[in-house]
């Protein structure tokens, strides 16, 4: 995937995650960090890594004992795409975020550090994106982060389970990426290409309409 550098932030390039009317599309703007949260994080990650082409790396501390599994992530991509770095230490997660987003080598970096990065770190990552050509960062740190220099903050979850296939909701905080969303979606939507349909939140546009739900697959 090639992409301009040298964007302003009003005419970054976006990568769009689902369709919708302008300014409630869901998307994640190119060469910036985006946050998500919550139990269903690696499946948010995982519905970005195949809306892009190319290799995708996952940055995980060394010492965690659970693992991606190919099998759970195969809905979502070609899991011969991801290649797993797996730091020794915490410093060394952000360190190699940095260098690979710099380098412009994968057109998505996943990390997860240990806690939500400082204003520092996530400057730095920004701008190591920006110069490897806007790939996208996403950070699933383990719980949400204070930091204003996120372009994007999701909270992910599984909706509960109604006999239907698996679906997810994804709600956007309030911040640079626009006001507030929420997107749910699910594997039937993903097999048709539809990618599920976001709305603003209930507060907004009054109670939702619900679907069939169902449970989350494990992508770990």
């Amino acid at each position: 995937m090639n992409i301009s550098r040298g964007f302003a932030p009003a005419l970054r390039p976006l990568l769009p995650l689902g369709p919708g009317a302008p300014g409630l599309a869901p998307h994640l703007a190119l060469g910036r960090a985006h946050e998500a949260t919550g139990p269903a994080a690696a499946i948010f990650a995982a519905l970005t890594a195949g809306r892009l082409s190319g290799p995708v790396l996952w940055i995980r501390p060394g010492w965690r004992r659970d693992s991606l599994h190919p099998e759970g992530l195969l809905p979502f991509f070609d899991p011969s795409r991801l290649v797993l770095a797996a730091p020794a230490r915490g410093a060394d997660i952000l360190w190699a975020a940095e260098e690979a987003l710099r380098s412009g080598a994968a057109p998505l970096v996943v990390a997860e550090p240990e806690a939500p990065p400082g204003l520092t770190p996530l400057r730095r990552l920004q701008l190591a994106a920006e110069a490897g050509g806007n790939p996208l960062c996403l950070l699933l740190p383990p719980e949400a982060g204070s930091s204003g220099a996120v372009e994007s903050r999701w909270r992910c979850a599984p909706l509960p389970a109604r006999g239907g296939p698996p679906r997810w909701r994804f709600e956007r905080a309030p911040g640079k990426a626009g006001p507030p969303l929420v997107w749910e979606t699910g594997l039937g939507e993903i097999a048709s290409g539809a990618i599920g349909q976001p709305r603003a939140p209930a507060p907004v546009t009054g109670s939702p309409e619900r679907g069939s739900r169902g449970g989350s697959p494990d992508a770990r």
